[in-house]
């Protein structure tokens, strides 16, 4: 029996730590890849990459710690935050001089690789568990050579103390400042689903908000803004208008 074919494809013997991803069923389901030329997607990614890779690699007085760390969440669930994760992180993994990580950081509800349909045994909690785990046991490269992947690993009933812990501080740290091209997306918990993503969000230099155009009451957006206040580098993303007639818009505002 002739079997489907998947985003994932086997490793070759003895290769672990990387996936192969069906970057064409990517373009088919809407998403970005290296291929997808000037679709209307990859259009608006540009224009929403431009303003953080900038605001990353600002320098002098005028630089934001940790600025090459960006979260991505959202108020509710549903609203697109882990779609516009992975078309952010692909859209950054293009430019010629930076390199992109997708870290699942979602650790409840973990979505990044199922989205991907890859599959992944250990990550991020196994790190922040495990003194003996390092970074470069869990990171999984890809076919697209400046895209690299973190998943989530095991859930835990103590995410939150995990998430703050000097563990995670330390490996913020490094992934912050061991390479200096390197941009990392962070797929975040909603903010009122989860007290994870408070914590998360409080250590990160750049914050990505998507709301679910037509959807999100106003009310759950200020609920959640509220909860991230002390941000001083916070973003929103418009997501899902049907603005213009069979076809998404994402609309970016500081």
């Amino acid at each position: 029996m002739k079997l489907p074919p998947s985003l994932l494809e086997v490793a070759p013997p003895g290769e672990t730590g990387f996936a192969d991803i069906n970057l064409v069923r990517m373009r088919q389901r809407g998403m970005i890849t290296h291929e997808s030329g000037r679709t209307s997607v990859a259009e608006d990614f540009r224009i929403i990459k431009r303003h953080l890779l900038k605001d990353a690699r600002a320098s002098g007085t005028s630089a934001i710690p940790h600025g090459n760390l960006i979260v991505v969440t959202s108020a509710l669930p549903g609203e697109g935050k882990t779609y516009c994760a992975i078309n952010l992180a692909m859209s950054i993994s293009m430019e010629r001089d930076a390199r992109a990580l997708l870290v699942d950081a979602d650790v409840a509800r973990p979505s990044v690789l199922k989205v991907l349909g890859l599959q992944a045994e250990r990550g991020l909690m196994d790190v922040l568990l495990d003194g003996s785990v390092e970074l470069s046991d869990v990171i999984m490269r890809t076919n697209v050579p400046s895209l690299t992947l973190l998943p989530a690993g095991p859930a835990s009933r103590h995410a939150t103390e995990l998430l703050a812990s000097r563990n995670m501080t330390r490996l913020l740290e490094e992934l912050a400042n061991r390479y200096p091209d390197r941009i990392i997306i962070f797929d975040s918990p909603p903010l009122l689903l989860t007290t994870e993503s408070s914590v998360l969000v409080s250590q990160m230099g750049q914050v990505v908000v998507v709301v679910e155009a037509e959807t999100t009451t106003q009310a759950a957006v200020r609920d959640a803004l509220a909860r991230i206040e002390h941000c001083p580098n916070l973003n929103l993303i418009y997501n899902k208008s049907r603005a213009f007639p069979g076809s998404d818009y994402y609309g970016y505002y500081e």
